[in-house]
């Protein structure tokens, strides 16, 4: 077992010819390790930047991920595939091959600056974490939002790092012009549970601090419990929901754990060296609530579920939230047109083109 990283093994990702073998965050100095499994960085080119989505049941339709990988190692990051066609493994080459995206700030610049852009909210930490251990260095997401800063641009950030206080500078003044909203996502807030589920995420209470810095900031914040994990952290969806409300949050959501291609072996290797006991009931339940497959990728169903044990969680996320003050304003996750697009302005443009 690999200490501090999600994935146990090195699964074999679909597009490979050969099949291989197998900052202060809140935890303390006794829980690292001393020889940690090295992550290597590759510098990259991109070719574009924005992502354009129109996916009926995602409420943003443009994104931006400044990295590809993820260090924090979530082994039921719905990402982990995307690593397949770069002919690397969705599990330990996940969370340790990682990629960024040097050129992110001037694609990003020439993509606003083009005649027939229109503004509309750029989502971040969609597919992996843009305040992933790896800013610290890269800095691209800092670089990222500048940009947006600077042209009035509108955005909103979902998260587990607490590295985001770092750009609080940036998005409170953001906030004053209804720019911006805020999500961290919390699964849990049992701490050793976090540490096998997230592992180089921060910790649960260190992201409970992070709201409450971006909620004292007069950043509008919310807590993202995802992915709800059946019969594993559902217990856990009032106190998460309670802490967050204590810290400042206005906005909630939830969102059933996904197991699509390689995730399902992932996850359910982890099940059996972490939680041996509940994985039957596990995937039982997750059968349950998918129609009887154990990953639903239909749009509508595929971030909620179905039947009983889904209806159950509804009901009690709905009773949280109505008793916690959360969600207040009619559709506030959802709406597209919340955050004030009509400031935007392109960047400006040096030399003689900025005359024209």
């Amino acid at each position: 077992m690999t200490k501090l990283r999600g994935a146990l093994s090195q699964i074999q990702g679909r597009y490979e010819t050969a099949e291989r073998s197998a900052f202060d965050d809140g935890w303390t100095e006794e829980e690292k390790v001393d020889n940690p499994l090295p992550t290597t960085v590759t510098e990259e080119r991109a070719r574009s930047i924005i992502a354009r989505n129109d996916s009926p049941d995602i409420p943003f339709e443009q994104s931006i991920n400044p990295y590809r990988g993820c260090e924090h190692g979530c082994i039921y990051c719905y990402a982990r595939p995307s690593h397949a066609y770069l002919e690397l493994s969705p599990g330990l080459d996940f969370e340790t091959k990682l990629f960024a995206k040097t050129n992110a700030v001037e694609l990003l610049k020439a993509e606003l600056s083009k005649k027939g852009y229109r503004a509309k909210p750029i989502a971040f930490g969609t597919n992996t974490d843009c305040y992933q251990p790896l800013e610290r260095r890269y800095k691209v997401m800092r670089g990222l939002v500048e940009v947006l800063a600077a042209c009035d641009h509108p955005l909103t950030i979902v998260t587990k790092s607490a590295l985001i206080e770092r750009d609080i500078d940036l998005l409170a003044p953001m906030a004053r012009k209804n720019l911006v909203k805020a999500f961290i996502s919390i699964t849990t807030l049992d701490h050793r549970l976090a540490r096998t589920l997230e592992p180089r995420a921060a910790s649960p209470q260190r992201r409970v601090d992070a709201l409450r810095a971006l909620a004292g900031a007069g950043i509008p914040c919310g807590v993202m419990v995802a992915p709800l994990i059946p019969a594993l952290t559902d217990k856990s969806l009032e106190d998460v929901l309670e802490a967050a409300a204590q810290a400042g949050a206005s906005m909630a959501g939830w969102i059933l754990l996904r197991l699509p291609n390689e995730v399902r072996p992932l996850f359910k290797e982890w099940l059996a060296a972490h939680q041996p006991q509940r994985a039957d009931h596990v995937m039982s339940i997750i059968r349950q609530s998918r129609g009887g497959r154990e990953n639903d990728p239909n749009f509508g169903s595929r971030m909620t579920g179905s039947g009983n044990f889904v209806d159950l969680i509804g009901k009690r996320f709905d009773l949280a939230c109505k008793r916690l003050g959360l969600n207040s304003e009619e559709d506030h996750m959802a709406s597209r047109s919340e955050l004030d697009c009509s400031r935007f302005r392109p960047p400006a443009i040096g030399g003689q083109l900025g005359l024209f």
